[in-house]
């Protein structure tokens, strides 16, 4: 990653770190009257402010809750409850995108095998996912931003299921504000008992899938041609093993630079040599891809942790017209 990239991202690192390393320093500050009174004084101007300061709270680590309460105080039950809703969906938004513009590569890049296969399950669950955390509070709901905003999930499917999700809660912490703080003081108790309760719905409703994603997952996945180039550029963080026979392995396909030939019959004899990769995800590679599922399920079986299938093996690779090695090379035997 080239500096003119590296350096914009770290400066917004930085502003976002000291900004809430600040408010938590000055958390005393963050009174409901005061936010309450800096808000009414700008008139016209007022609901347009609460939800740009909501907005900035959230990216910031202040806690939405003294926002919801603001906001039911100063715009009663309906407009405080929209208004709510949209300062903590455009603030959550924000921190998505921001984990995603700043972090997401690096994040992924180093991942481990569990923690790749849980995102991959995260992942393949979408809005599922989404809705299920944001209806559990037991998930803070600041930093959960930043970490949906390294999955993969797409923007769309995170806005909608967020907006949707926080509505619950939303509510209830602006029906607080409305009612006063005495009323905060009897209700809270009855009310957050029944936030739990609909986040145990959330828990039987999306947690046996996830639990079946994540399983399906421990199985040998699929990583695509171009992806595998990538990985194979400088950072050379994959081992290629082709279980082709050697007359294949050197014959016009050809096989991918740096691939360890290990033909699919000697697989079993051969497992402790492939343990001695350096800990590598291990990619398997044939003709077309038949073989290598056989090989990878195998290896899965073996107890190996990250084991992805190329799609469409050699055929598809040489179609693209991605680089072979020299043909006369040979490759571990």
């Amino acid at each position: 990653m080239t500096m003119q990239k590296v350096i914009p991202r770290l400066a917004i690192a930085v502003v976002v770190a000291v900004m809430a390393l600040w408010l938590a320093l000055n958390r005393d500050r963050l009174d409901p009257a005061v936010v309450q009174a800096t808000v009414r004084d700008l008139g016209l101007l007022a609901p347009v402010a609460h939800v740009v300061l909501f907005a900035v709270g959230t990216v910031v680590f202040v806690p939405g809750a003294l926002f919801g309460v603001v906001g039911g105080m100063l715009f009663g039950p309906a407009w405080g409850t929209l208004l709510n809703l949209l300062g903590a969906t455009l603030g959550a938004t924000v921190a998505f995108l921001l984990a995603r513009s700043v972090a997401q590569d690096k994040i992924r890049q180093r991942a481990g095998a569990k923690l790749d296969r849980l995102m991959a399950g995260v992942e393949a669950e979408g809005w599922r996912f989404v809705a299920f955390v944001r209806l559990v509070p037991l998930f803070p709901f600041n930093l959960l931003n930043y970490a949906l905003g390294l999955t993969r999930i797409p923007l769309t499917a995170y806005v909608l299921a967020s907006l949707v999700s926080m509505l619950p809660g939303t509510f209830v912490y602006t029906w607080l504000g409305y009612a006063g703080r005495e009323a905060l003081v009897q209700n809270e108790a009855a009310l957050r008992y029944g936030l739990i309760g609909l986040a145990l719905l959330a828990a039987v409703a999306f947690l046996p899938r996830l639990v079946r994603r994540l399983r399906d997952d421990e199985k040998p996945r699929w990583i695509d041609v171009d992806e595998l180039a990538a990985g194979l550029g400088e950072t050379c963080d994959k081992a290629v093993i082709d279980v082709r026979g050697p007359d294949e392995f050197a014959g016009p396909l050809g096989h991918i630079r740096n691939a360890h030939n290990v033909p699919l019959a000697d697989l079993p004899a051969r497992l402790g040599y492939l343990k001695s990769l350096a800990g590598k995800p291990i990619v398997v590679v044939c003709h077309t891809d038949k073989r290598s599922a056989n090989a990878a399920n195998l290896l899965a079986e073996a107890g190996f942790g990250d084991v992805r299938i190329l799609r469409g093996g050699m055929v598809r690779w040489n179609e693209a017209g991605l680089p072979i090695a020299d043909r006369s090379s040979r490759g571990a035997r």
